[in-house]
């Protein structure tokens, strides 16, 4: 509960701070994903939108909450939890439930930073490249399970709503290969996102409080 209202307070924080702390070396990015992240043999991406890499089709709901640090004024890494759920239907019209989880790293680099400066242009824009690699599984209930290595990849772009929230949307093929049932499985995923940037010392005072 503790680390909860921490990370709410993070939010809180970043919400309503407008000191231009969004891409800045030092800074710390908070946030979430809508989307498991995961590719299965269902669904991936936002509530189960795919482009038909994978046979079979259902919904899907997840989230993907993620921290990252800023090395620099345009790169980010950090790290990311996937948390999913897959409903499908598949032969006979047979339902099978899917779920999904994994422990990723993740990069972000944001391609001109130095062209943002916001000033009275609200909302302002950025485009950025994402790639995320670690160990995820996918258990299908009554079935056999894939545990394995994840990765993916692909563009996307934050629209900033102030200096320090931005909402996020991403392209990304995302690819598991692991011990299972299947053995290679990947998707297009598009997923919906919203990131706080906050400075080191606000996010230090913020734990000092607690």
């Amino acid at each position: 509960m503790k680390k909860i209202l921490l990370l709410a307070a993070l939010m809180i924080v970043g919400f309503s701070n407008t000191s231009h702390a969004q891409l800045e070396e030092g800074n710390i990015m908070l946030g979430a994903d809508i989307g498991s992240g995961i590719s299965t043999t269902t669904t991936n991406g936002l509530f189960g939108f795919n482009l038909g890499l994978d046979e079979n089709s259902g919904y899907n709901i997840g989230v993907s909450p993620k921290i990252g640090y800023f090395l620099n004024d345009a790169f980010v890494v950090g790290a990311i939890v996937n948390l999913g759920y897959d409903n499908a239907e598949g032969k006979d019209d047979i339902t099978s439930n899917t779920f999904t989880y994994g422990v990723q790293g993740f990069s972000r680099f944001y391609l001109t930073p130095s062209d943002i400066d916001l000033g009275d242009e609200i909302p302002a824009g950025q485009f950025f490249i994402e790639t995320n690699a670690g160990l995820a599984g996918v258990n299908i209930e009554d079935a056999e399970s894939t545990n394995g290595f994840t990765f993916g990849f692909g563009p996307g772009y934050s629209l900033f709503l102030n200096d320090s929230v931005a909402l996020d949307a991403s392209v990304k093929y995302n690819g598991l290969t692991g011990v299972g049932s299947d053995n290679y499985t990947h998707s297009l995923g598009i997923n919906l996102g919203i990131q706080v940037f906050i400075s080191r010392s606000q996010a230090e005072d913020t734990v000092d409080q607690f």
